[in-house]
């Protein structure tokens, strides 16, 4: 059943019970590695150490002692976390069954109801080829309640300009002060541009790039002849599915588009999160805090190494 035709309460419930709970079962409560960010006030200043992340280096204090010098902070027991949401028609693609928008409302609405439920406050700006809304941050199952609804009354565009994620990521280092977790949550399809504000975003806040996709962007199967359409533009295009160059062409463009994605959000310090149409999100979900804690553990690097990238494609 479409998301749009269920209410929140509904939506909320179903994932409590086919989610939430497994969660706490997999990590027994332990979300820090996941949720964990960096407070607002500065405690000390240290040299480097091979161990740290190079994110956190104070390069005014190493340009003055010749050596490298990181910044420490005192952690704050209350998170504030932000979704920054991309809801332009190209995360309408997807099965009959499960569209990317769908994955979209269940990640979010999972990740508030654990965040809020520890007394943590939660966000989020909505984008449509401009800021549609900005949901302030607060905590409890109402906020958790509030942002489903805004998503399920969104409306749908048919088509639209292409889309531009800097509008998205200009808006919240301009409204967030307070350092922050921020969950960026898109299929990434945008103009270029968006590189340089996702840097200076992470430069102030803690910053995870949750990547939706669906498995039919980087593999066409033999269908014959079809016609695609492209969701923003509406431009059409008829297609041989059946030609093997055809195929092949498209999946060296699908993995290099996810090429250049890895090295932006690389260059940018930070994490990425890959959530497939046809993925388990708890399972996803579990991934995630483990890689963010093997992260924690290993010598700090620009490189998104425990990213996980988009699997082969079948008979490449």
């Amino acid at each position: 059943m479409l998301k749009s035709m269920q209410n929140p309460e509904r939506i909320l419930q179903r994932l409590d019970w086919t989610t939430v709970r497994r969660l706490d079962g997999l990590l027994q409560g332990d979300y820090r590695t996941l949720f964990r960010g960096v407070g607002l006030d500065l405690a000390d200043l240290r040299e480097y150490q091979l161990t740290d992340d190079v994110r956190y280096i104070d390069w005014n204090v190493t340009a003055r002692m010749q050596t490298p010098y990181v910044r420490q902070y005192m952690e704050d027991r209350d998170v504030t976390a932000w979704f920054l949401l991309d809801l332009s028609p190209s995360v309408d693609f997807g099965t009959v069954r499960t569209l990317k928008r769908n994955v979209l409302i269940d990640f979010v609405t999972v990740l508030s109801r654990l965040l809020t439920r520890h007394g943590n406050r939660v966000g989020a700006i909505l984008y449509n080829g401009e800021v549609e809304s900005v949901i302030p941050a607060q905590s409890g199952k109402h906020q958790v309640l509030r942002l489903i609804s805004a998503l399920l009354t969104q409306p749908h565009l048919k088509h639209a300009p292409p889309t531009d994620l800097t509008p998205l990521l200009a808006s919240a280092l301009s409204m967030m002060r307070r350092r922050s977790l921020v969950f960026i949550i898109s299929d990434f399809i945008s103009t270029p541009g968006w590189e340089k504000p996702l840097g200076m975003l992470a430069r102030r806040h803690e910053v995870m790039a949750i990547r939706l996709y669906d498995p039919r962007e980087v593999e066409f199967p033999d269908m014959g002849a079809v016609v695609l359409e492209d969701a923003e533009s509406g431009e059409q295009l008829y297609i041989d599915t059946h030609d093997k160059r055809f195929r092949t062409r498209f999946i060296a463009a699908a993995r290099r588009r996810e090429y250049e994605l890895k090295v932006a959000f690389s260059r940018a310090g930070v994490d990425m999160a890959v959530l497939s149409t046809e993925a388990d999100l708890v399972k996803e979900i579990v991934r995630l805090a483990t890689s963010r804690k093997q992260r924690r553990k290993a010598p700090a690097s620009f490189a998104v190494s425990n990213a996980r990238g988009l699997p082969p494609a079948r008979g490449a």
